[in-house]
């Protein structure tokens, strides 16, 4: 996909967002001298030498941060390879899916192999050495994916909600993961667009695998989602009264993408002068008729390096 074309989806799906974002077109396009038509394939080679002209030299630490991406990716592109395969997607159509959420998930499936494609190429790009591929392979011996997270997820290839919830799980990690890298990006505001433009596009994998799920719940009372469930993060509901924002109805096995150091239900978030506490925001703008819940529901909360490797490792069977 051109990465102008991405910049377009995001403008036609939030026109503010895209108002935001706009500017720095003309400024992708005289760096890259590739215009309206610089591609992926091409982009990763200026990012390269954003980079060099930027630090003096390509920063390892950047180099790692976008194999931590990759590892990511392979983990989402393995898991939705195997879900849309012909003898996996057979058994879920006998369980209620639609041929159009089967092409809805190719779809997902082909967006995170051109992150792979597209991390691959910047590494490259930047002089660095892309992570060796991770693949899925049924039989555990050989296989650098353990799906069941070592064997709390035994049927997330033959139960249909199963497949759902742990795909929206990795989403939601992957969302979180972006933003947490997010902050070593800074540097370089263009380079910065690019990865937060596939962090857009995550957020809305999680979001439509969110209406999937409710989907099934209200009209044909399957899956563990309620009917209540939202497009986004709630943090009106936990596993333990009080205790954060697990709202997957999966259970404290996916407690690790929700809470960490910074709950995805937190109050406290980052201004330029000083915290803000939501909820003291009825106090702050005098008349503002804004739920508490909502507000804190508003904000994506950034995951450590160390916390993401924590989730995912259940799955890493073969280590990080």
């Amino acid at each position: 996909m051109n990465f102008l074309n991405i910049l377009k989806e995001i403008e036609e799906f939030d026109p503010e967002i895209g108002d935001r974002i706009n500017p720095r077109r003309k400024a992708i396009s005289s760096i890259t001298g590739f215009g309206s038509k610089v591609a992926v394939a091409a982009l990763p080679f200026a990012l390269g030498t954003l980079f060099k002209k930027a630090y003096g030299a390509t920063p390892t630490e950047i180099v790692n941060i976008l194999n931590f991406a990759l590892t990511l990716e392979y983990l989402e592109y393995e898991l939705y390879k195997r879900g849309t395969s012909t003898t996996v997607a057979a058994t879920f159509t006998t369980q209620g899916q639609t041929a159009a959420v089967a092409t809805d998930l190719a779809n997902i499936t082909n967006h995170e192999l051109q992150h792979i494609n597209f991390l691959i190429k910047t590494i490259n790009a930047l002089g660095g050495t892309p992570r060796t591929p991770l693949k899925y392979d049924p039989i555990p011996t050989v296989s650098n994916f353990d799906f069941t997270g070592g064997g709390k997820f035994n049927a997330v290839f033959t139960d249909y909600d199963t497949f759902l919830g742990l795909a929206q799980v990795f989403e939601d990690t992957g969302v979180r993961a972006y933003k947490g890298q997010a902050a070593q990006l800074l540097g370089e505001k263009v380079v910065l667009t690019a990865a937060l433009s596939i962090h857009t596009v995550e957020a809305r994998h999680a979001a439509h695998l969110r209406m999937l799920r409710r989907a099934r719940k209200v009209e044909n009372n399957k899956g563990a989602a309620p009917a209540t469930f939202k497009p986004w993060i709630s943090g009106t509901t936990a596993t333990t009264a009080g205790a954060g924002p697990n709202d997957t109805g999966l259970g404290a096995n996916v407690d690790l993408t929700y809470f960490g150091t910074v709950r995805e239900n937190a109050t406290a978030q980052p201004s330029e002068d000083r915290p803000i506490n939501i909820n003291q925001i009825g106090s702050i703008e005098t008349g503002l008729v804004l739920p508490v819940t909502a507000a804190i529901e508003s904000f994506d909360e950034p995951l450590t390096t160390a916390e993401i490797i924590g989730i995912i490792t259940p799955f890493l069977p073969r280590g990080f």
